[in-house]
């Protein structure tokens, strides 16, 4: 399974070793810029994993804050993907034309494995959708067809992004070995299809049981989506949550109670 790639490569196997370790860090490094908690903590001072699902993602971000600042995470989450690919092309082009759409899934993987659990960021990332349609795009016309194909047709008809996310997973190592017909490939890819799918485990629990969310939109600006999750709601106390109303003190009961009269002495109310 490797040997055609040691002896396409026409260097040294340790030569060749050293090329991959290169590419997997500078691929998990850049993985680790995850949009969603750079926008939440530096910019709007905030914590996107505190609310909604927990997820450091698109959808839980767009859900929590709204307004512009989503194409922000967008844009981050899908540069990281393409650098890391065009990374391990520039290196992979500089050893052998063979090694080129291996290097892409290598660093593809490594990609989507710092965005899932960045080291930068307690190991608690997002479930690696935006940047792996990015990775399928960078890989191949014919993988993104049907990983984004699917994904888009299940999530505007259904309105469950789970649902699309789950088939990007499931797809792309079936659409994979299907085009390449390549052993070290197709495990590589199933390798990235088995993390997304591991990341949105619950989800298909939630799917199961008709209780996950559905997407919608709505126009709520970034400011007040960071508003809306740092202050209670009027009534409510931040720890200890909805306090009861006081009471109304009428005039008379600031009046200092008189002696009641005894049952048998007690007067009938007219």
């Amino acid at each position: 399974m490797l040997s055609r790639y040691i002896d396409a490569a026409g260097v040294s196997v340790n030569w060749l070793a050293v090329a991959a370790v290169g590419v997997a860090v500078v691929a998990y490094c850049l993985g680790c810029f995850n949009g969603a908690v750079v926008v939440s903590r530096y910019i709007l001072r905030d914590d996107v994993r505190k609310h909604g699902s927990g997820n450091a993602g698109l959808t839980n971000f767009h859900r929590v804050y709204g307004g512009p600042l989503t194409a922000a995470v967008i844009l981050s989450d899908v540069v990281k993907a393409v650098l890391a690919v065009l990374f391990a092309v520039f290196i992979a082009e500089h050893i052998s034309p063979e090694l080129v759409t291996l290097s892409k899934y290598w660093a593809g993987a490594f990609c989507l494995l710092g965005h899932m659990y960045p080291c930068t960021f307690q190991f608690r990332g997002g479930k690696g959708i935006l940047s792996g349609g990015a990775i399928a795009i960078m890989i191949d016309w014919r993988v993104a067809l049907v990983v984004w194909g699917g994904f888009i047709i299940l999530a505007v008809a259904t309105r469950y992004v789970s649902l699309g996310s789950c088939w990007a997973g499931l797809s792309f190592p079936f659409v994979s070995a299907f085009v390449y017909r390549d052993a070290l490939i197709t495990w590589l890819s199933v390798i990235v299809g088995g993390l997304i799918l591991w990341k949105h485990r619950q989800n298909i629990v939630r799917l199961v049981k008709g209780t996950e969310s559905k997407f919608t939109l709505h126009k709520k600006s970034a400011q007040e989506g960071a508003a809306s999750v740092q202050k209670p709601a009027e009534g409510e106390n931040s720890s200890e949550g909805p306090q009861p109303p006081e009471e109304a003190v009428s005039p008379e009961r600031t009046q200092p109670e008189t002696e009641q009269p005894s049952s048998g002495e007690r007067e009938e109310e007219p």
